[in-house]
């Protein structure tokens, strides 16, 4: 077990409401036809697969995924969608937990690297990567930048969605390399807000890449965004891919 937060039945219950947005057509289209070119005709393995927002769909288009999830009712949500003879999910963490076969793509999208809560652990995610991957084959995270130049001098919170249903907030220990994200969320129409929160070790991008190389991986491109735009100093997140050597 690793120090990431174990999602709750609720919590997963109601993730794919809450998700509608990320999981649009709009939205998971190019993530989708990034993914599906990069993984050919091999197989794909999913960390941290959750409800198979990403992994369903990347099924549908004829790519062969497997998933691995640490919370069980992430899965049994998934389980709504699919069976497990179409798309095998293992229960376990993502950095330590083996499947067997070798792949042409592992992929961890949506920030989750950011559940593993040290640095040590997420070295050991890309480790596990770098073990499942046949020669040649990639390692895609997609991340945000941590948005530290929103900070001045004296503030530890940055908004990052204001709106009727929902208000999000991070606050940071820069100390520790921590963030926490604080929702607040409109349930029903008493004006009653429910509130969660969770914990994310962020990573600059150079960050990673060291984790890379520790794992026997290249750098092989990054860019802004599931269409490819160039990655700048001014980019809110990246799409990452690493390559492991034939």
């Amino acid at each position: 077990m690793t120090s990431s937060e174990l999602w709750t039945r609720a919590t997963a219950d109601r993730y794919d409401s809450e998700e509608t947005e990320a999981s649009s057509a709009a939205v998971l289209g190019p993530t989708l036809a990034f993914l599906a070119d990069l993984a050919g005709d091999g197989r794909a393995l999913e960390f941290a697969i959750g409800t198979g927002r990403v992994g369903v769909p990347l099924r549908e288009r004829g790519v062969q995924v497997v998933g691995i999830e640490l919370s069980e009712h992430m899965v049994a949500v998934l389980r709504r969608k699919i069976d497990e003879s179409t798309l095998p999910v293992t229960i376990g963490d993502m950095a330590t937990t083996v499947v067997p076969g070798e792949f042409s793509l592992v992929y961890l999208v949506y920030n989750t690297i950011t559940n593993l809560l040290t640095q040590d652990e997420q070295v050991e995610c890309f480790r596990n990567a770098a073990r499942h991957l046949e020669p040649g084959g990639r390692f895609v995270i997609e991340l945000g930048v941590p948005p530290l130049r929103f900070l001045p001098p004296g503030q530890v919170a940055v908004p990052f969605d204001v709106s009727e249903q929902h208000l999000g907030l991070d606050t940071f220990d820069l100390a520790e390399q921590i963030l926490v994200s604080h929702h607040f969320t409109r349930d029903g129409d008493d004006g009653r807000y429910r509130r969660e929160l969770s914990r994310h070790r962020y990573a600059w991008p150079a960050e990673l890449d060291l984790m890379a190389r520790i794992a026997g991986l290249e750098l092989e491109r990054r860019v802004a965004d599931w269409d490819g735009d160039p990655f700048t100093q001014d980019s809110a997140k990246h799409i990452s891919v690493w390559r492991k050597p034939a």
